[in-house]
C-alpha cells in the first residue's frame, strides 16, 4: 500500500463507516509526507505537541502556493472574513476572549449550567415527538434538531424563527457534504443564497440587539465594552455564523456516534439506563472512541519543524488525524475497545491547546443528557441498519441518518 493509496482511501466514502484500520496503518508512519506540500500527522503525542506549537497556522493565508491546494473543502466561499476559528493570535485571542465572556467562566461562569433545566426540557418534548411509533431515524427525529434548537436560545433566536434555522443550517451541512451525482454548480448556488439569507438575517437580528438588548449571547456581544474593544460588525456576523454551524454540527455527530456506540454495545447500554451518573464518563469515552471530528487538515507551519524523524518545511499543509491519535496504542491500552470505566481518558475529540474546542462544555452536557434520556426512554431499542449509511464528509464522520426500532417510549 502507498502512501498516497492510503491518505486516498481515508478519505475514500467506502471506507467512512470504519476508517480505523486505515487509522492503524497511517499510524506505521507518524508523520507521512504525501508529495511535496503535504504532511499527515497520525499519532498521539506528535498531534498533541503540535497542536500547543506556536509555529503551526490555523490561518490558511500562511500556506506556501504549492500547499494551497492541498485542504479539503470544508467550507464554500464566503463574504464574511475567517472566524477566529481559522485566525492565529493575536487575533484569534482577541475574538475568541470577547465570544468567551458571554459564553463561560469567568466572566459568565454559569451560564451553560443554568440552561441544564432548558436542555433537559427539550430533550424530553422531542422523544416525547416520537409518539407511537416504533422507529425513528435518531438523525432527523433527535440528534439535529437538538443542538439546533439549543443554539437558537443561546444566541436569542426568536422561537418562531427556529425553523428558517433550521433549513439554512441544513442547507449549509449538505453544502460541507457533498453527495456523488449531485450538481455541483447548482449546490454552489443553494449553499451562498443560504450563507446570504443567514447573513442578512443575522445582520437584522444585530440591530435589534443594539437597540434593545435581551439576556442572550448575541446581545452580550453586540453591547459588550472590555477591555478589547468591541467586535466590527464583520466579526460579529462571523463569529455567530460560526456559533450556528459549528456549535450544532459536531453535536448532531456527537450524539449519533454516542447512540451508535451504546447499541454496539448493549451491556453498556443496560448500565447507562440504571446510572444516569455513568453518562460524565461514557461521552469522555466517546469522545476518545468516535469523536466527531476525525481530522484537521487546515493547518500550516510558519518555519521547519523536526518531529517523529521528519523535518516539515515552512508553508506546508498538515493534517492532523485526531481520530487515529485517539486508538494510538501507545497512549491508551486496547484503543479499539469501548470502555466508559478507562482511567485517564486525555482524549483528543475536542482537539487541545489555543484552539481547543471553544463549545465543549455545551457538548458535553448536550451529550450527557441526550443519552442518558435515550438510555432511559426507548424500550428495546435496536439497530435497523448496521452500519448505518454515513455522511460524505471525512472531517465531520457520522451517520446520516441512524434508524433504530423500539417497543415503545417509558415515562
Amino acid at each position: 500500500m502507498t502512501q498516497e493509496t492510503l491518505l486516498r482511501q481515508i478519505i475514500d466514502y467506502d471506507n467512512r463507516a470504519d476508517p480505523y484500520p486505515l487509522y492503524a496503518e497511517l499510524r506505521k508512519t507518524p508523520v507521512r509526507q504525501e508529495g511535496d506540500e503535504l504532511f499527515v500527522v497520525s499519532t498521539y503525542w506528535e498531534i498533541k505537541s503540535l497542536l500547543h506549537d506556536p509555529r503551526i497556522s490555523s490561518d490558511a493565508r500562511n500556506l506556501s502556493p504549492g500547499a494551497a491546494g492541498t485542504l479539503l473543502q470544508e467550507e464554500e466561499a464566503s463574504p464574511l472574513p475567517p472566524s477566529f476559528l481559522r485566525l492565529d493570535p493575536p487575533e484569534h485571542d482577541r475574538l475568541r476572549r470577547m465570544t468567551m465572556r458571554p459564553f463561560g467562566p469567568p466572566e459568565t461562569p454559569r451560564r451553560i449550567h443554568n440552561m441544564r433545566g432548558e436542555l433537559a426540557r427539550i430533550v424530553t418534548d422531542l422523544i416525547d415527538g416520537f409518539g407511537d411509533r416504533k422507529q425513528v431515524d435518531i438523525v432527523d427525529d433527535f440528534s439535529y434538531p437538538f443542538p439546533v434548537t439549543v443554539i437558537c436560545r443561546l444566541l436569542g433566536v426568536p422561537r418562531e424563527d427556529e425553523a428558517r434555522f433550521h433549513t439554512w443550517a441544513d442547507t449549509i451541512a449538505a453544502g460541507l457534504d457533498p453527495a456523488p451525482g449531485r450538481d455541483a454548480v447548482e449546490q454552489h448556488r443553494v449553499t451562498q443564497q443560504a450563507r446570504t439569507e443567514l447573513g442578512t438575517y443575522l445582520s437584522g437580528l444585530i440591530d435589534e440587539r443594539s437597540g434593545a438588548p435581551g439576556d442572550d449571547m448575541l446581545s452580550e456581544l453586540v453591547t459588550q465594552h472590555g477591555p478589547d474593544g468591541q467586535m466590527t460588525r464583520t466579526e460579529l456576523l462571523s463569529t455567530a455564523s460560526l456559533l450556528l454551524i459549528a456549535g450544532h454540527e459536531t453535536t448532531v455527530n456527537l450524539i449519533t456516534n454516542g447512540m451508535l456506540t451504546l447499541l454496539r454495545n448493549p451491556e453498556v447500554l443496560g448500565r447507562l439506563r440504571e446510572d444516569a451518573r455513568l453518562a460524565v464518563p461514557l461521552v469522555e469515552e466517546l469522545l476518545r472512541f468516535e469523536p466527531p471530528v476525525q481530522l484537521l487538515p487546515q493547518r500550516t507551519t510558519l518555519a521547519d519543524i523536526d518531529i517523529a524523524g521528519t523535518t516539515i518545511p515552512k508553508g506546508a499543509s498538515v493534517w492532523l488525524v485526531l481520530a487515529s491519535g485517539n486508538r494510538d496504542p501507545q497512549r491508551f491500552p486496547d484503543p479499539d475497545r469501548f470502555d466508559p470505566d478507562r482511567k485517564d481518558i486525555q482524549h483528543l475529540g475536542f482537539g487541545s491547546g489555543i484552539h481547543n474546542c471553544f463549545g465543549a462544555p455545551l457538548a458535553r452536557l448536550e451529550a450527557q443528557l441526550a443519552l442518558t434520556e435515550l438510555a432511559r426512554r426507548l424500550d428495546g431499542p435496536r439497530l435497523v441498519e448496521d452500519p448505518p449509511p454515513y455522511r460524505q464528509n471525512a472531517v465531520l464522520r457520522g451517520p446520516r441518518h441512524l434508524d433504530i426500532a423500539f417497543e415503545g417510549l417509558a415515562r
